[in-house]
């Protein structure tokens, strides 16, 4: 079993800081990729960020020189700090594990586990 579990999120007014947590266990536990990504109703998920095991990350134009993902390998666990955030930051964000290297990490279909999703409002 893989669980990945997402928290940290709430409502906050534009201009401010969320800071989300995703904790892996189980066969999570050793992603290769981490990634976040958010949904709004009627909408695609969309890709925000993702880092490897090494620590490269990548982000969306959207929301690039904002927000900063990070991982701590050995507490399994990757968070995504939310800064000058805007209305359209709005969604329910998924946190998602790669578990073999390969592929583009801003692309949805990569990933082997997603968590339940934590929404974050953006209040303008």
């Amino acid at each position: 079993q893989a669980q990945l579990v997402e928290s940290g999120g709430g409502l906050v007014r534009a201009g401010g800081s969320l800071k989300l947590t995703c904790v892996a266990s189980g066969r999570a536990f050793s992603a290769h990729g981490m990634g976040w990504f958010r949904q709004v109703p009627g909408e695609e998920r969309e890709f925000v960020a993702a880092i490897t095991w090494r620590g490269t990350a990548v982000y969306a134009d959207s929301v690039k020189d904002r927000f900063t993902i990070s991982r701590d390998v050995a507490r399994n666990l990757a968070t995504l700090e939310m800064n000058s955030l805007k209305p359209e930051d709005t969604g329910l964000y998924y946190c998602a594990a790669q578990m073999v290297p390969g592929g583009d990490l801003r692309e949805y279909g990569v990933y082997d586990y997603w968590g339940q999703g934590t929404q974050d409002t953006v209040s303008s």
